[in-house]
């Protein structure tokens, strides 16, 4: 049962945010990793996407964020524009939480997100709230690079909610977080549809049931299945999971 009351049904005239038609990326020219890959989501929704090891989520996540630039797409629109992945303007409209990033090291939160609020256009935001639901109070001036995965983690995940942007990318979010900033993290995706679109993948079932509004199954670098509502059960998605395991 989900434990939160916020879920809203998203009606099918929905606005759409992004539409991706027969995506293809790769990193070595004949091997695809998306293939026929076609994906589309609305405003002020949360989608999880879930997949075997290997199905492409984190090569998707990477295409989209502009850093894979081996790739082709029949369709590609940004609220029915025409849109690269790299333009500014999308740029400033999503963030990237990945599983991994050692970058900006010699940053520290505070100095990490002033350069981020810049990029983005926007005011220097209040991380107050985030930094107490985090327990990120000890490490806001500790150096990026001194910090264990599970705090760093933390930095990208502050910096993400903080900007507030209209699509937000988590790969893998809570790997790495301890239980009350992994509960944490489930309140703060589940109320994010006041503010924006959530896409994230995840392999822990917990996280994508608890929140999402659909999931959709990753399977040979294309979406096999999509489940919404009462569909949205754990037993019901890891015995499609299982099927798919068996069958390879």
């Amino acid at each position: 049962m989900n434990i939160f009351s916020n879920k809203p049904y998203v009606p099918e005239d929905a606005e759409q945010l992004l539409v991706l038609k027969n995506l293809r990326a790769w990193y070595t020219p004949g091997t695809d990793v998306l293939s026929d890959f076609s994906l589309d989501l609305s405003a002020n929704e949360v989608v999880g996407l879930i997949g075997l090891n290997g199905a492409g989520k984190t090569t998707f996540l990477k295409t989209l964020s502009g850093l894979n630039r081996h790739f082709q797409a029949e369709t590609a629109l940004w609220k029915g524009q025409k849109l690269s992945f790299r333009d500014q303007a999308f740029k400033q409209s999503r963030y990237t939480v990945f599983a991994e990033d050692r970058s900006f090291q010699y940053f520290t939160l505070r100095e990490y997100i002033s350069y981020a609020a810049a990029s983005y256009g926007k005011k220097l935001p209040d991380l107050s709230e985030l930094i107490r639901g985090f327990h990120f109070e000890e490490y806001t001036d500790v150096l990026l690079k001194e910090l264990s995965t599970g705090n760093l983690k933390k930095v990208y995940l502050i910096t993400a909610f903080a900007l507030r942007p209209e699509l937000l990318l988590l790969d893998e979010p809570v790997n790495g977080l301890d239980f009350q900033s992994t509960e944490y993290l489930y309140r703060l995706i589940s109320g994010y549809r006041q503010y924006g679109t959530i896409l994230f993948s995840s392999h822990i079932l917990e996280s994508i049931c608890l929140t999402s509004d659909r999931v959709l199954v990753l399977e040979h670098g294309r979406i096999s299945r999509s489940f919404t509502g009462q569909e949205i059960q754990a037993d019901t998605i890891r015995e499609v999971l299982t099927e798919k395991e068996n069958a390879l």
